[in-house]
């Protein structure tokens, strides 16, 4: 069963003074690429929290965003009273207009007239975060599934119609090689040359040899078999997709080479055209 890198999941954790809300994003990418935007005051979790991720998800352009809402009176910052009120005192020997609003409003615009109170995280809070994390996790590997099973079903059409192509191919095999036996017997006329029977014979059997695709189109059939095969083990593997893929194209490219008839050459193109579309959406399988 085959993944995609493709997914969103999304979690919200109402706490008794402020919302937080958990979102896990990810993209089609070679290796985990993890980008975390998390509040300073979870910065010593972060390091927790990707490898719950990185476990999870495996491979991906990953985005994941902490966001906390507070909902009740609470801020952890102050205002620092002996900071602002020695600014007050200094702006009144400047100003003497006695209008203490309006100090007051340029004294907590003042550097350090606010203090920020860093606070410990409570642990009870942080596994009530892991859970919302893993939470958001379980989505996203549901949509990934999902995201799976529809690239699968385009997978399998993809071979299919390689594999009908294929079989076209096999039928018209004998129709092209006696015209290479013919194109050769009429260019040996054309000369208006006695040959040697016998040994005309053998230079066309040899001729022939290097135009035999029997090897390629054997091991292309078991290329796509392996590709279908690998599609319903348990693991998602992209990259052993990928691999499959590769010999197909290089089965399919030899035939083509080879072929030296034009029939079978559009066939070709044919085939090359749906390994295209494979590959295209193999970017984004896990």
């Amino acid at each position: 069963m085959i993944k995609s890198m493709t997914g969103f999941g999304k979690s919200i954790l109402q706490l008794p003074t402020k919302k937080i809300t958990i979102e896990v994003k990810s993209l089609n990418s070679k290796n985990l690429d993890l980008n975390a935007r998390i509040p300073s005051q979870y910065r010593e979790k972060e390091l927790q929290m990707r490898n719950t991720i990185a476990k999870s998800l495996l491979r991906g352009k990953v985005d994941f965003g902490l966001y906390v809402e507070i909902t009740a009176e609470e801020t952890s910052t102050k205002i620092n009273e002996a900071v602002v009120k020695d600014y007050i005192k200094q702006l009144e020997t400047i100003d003497n207009t006695g209008d203490s609003t309006e100090l007051l409003k340029m004294a907590v615009r003042m550097p350090d007239a606010l203090k920020t109170i860093r606070e410990e995280i409570d642990e009870e809070e942080f596994k009530a975060i892991n859970n919302a994390l893993l939470d958001a996790l379980k989505k996203i590997e549901a949509y990934r599934t999902d995201e799976g099973k529809a690239l699968e079903q385009d997978f399998l059409l993809r071979i299919k119609n390689i594999g009908e192509l294929l079989e076209k191919v096999i039928a018209m095999d004998p129709e092209r090689i006696e015209g290479v036996r013919e194109r050769l017997h009429k260019a040996v006329s054309d000369l208006k040359e006695e040959v040697d029977q016998n040994r005309f014979e053998q230079e066309l059997v040899y001729y022939l040899e290097k135009f035999d695709i029997t090897e390629e189109k054997v091991r292309l059939s078991n290329h796509l078999k392996y590709f279908s095969s690998t599609l319903n083990s348990p693991d998602s593997n992209g990259k052993k997709l990928g691999f499959i893929t590769q010999e197909i194209g290089r089965e399919i490219n030899t035939i083509g080479s080879k072929s030296n008839y034009a029939p079978m050459q559009q066939l070709v193109v044919q085939m090359k055209d749906e390994l295209e579309k494979i590959k295209e959406q193999l970017l984004n399988v896990l």
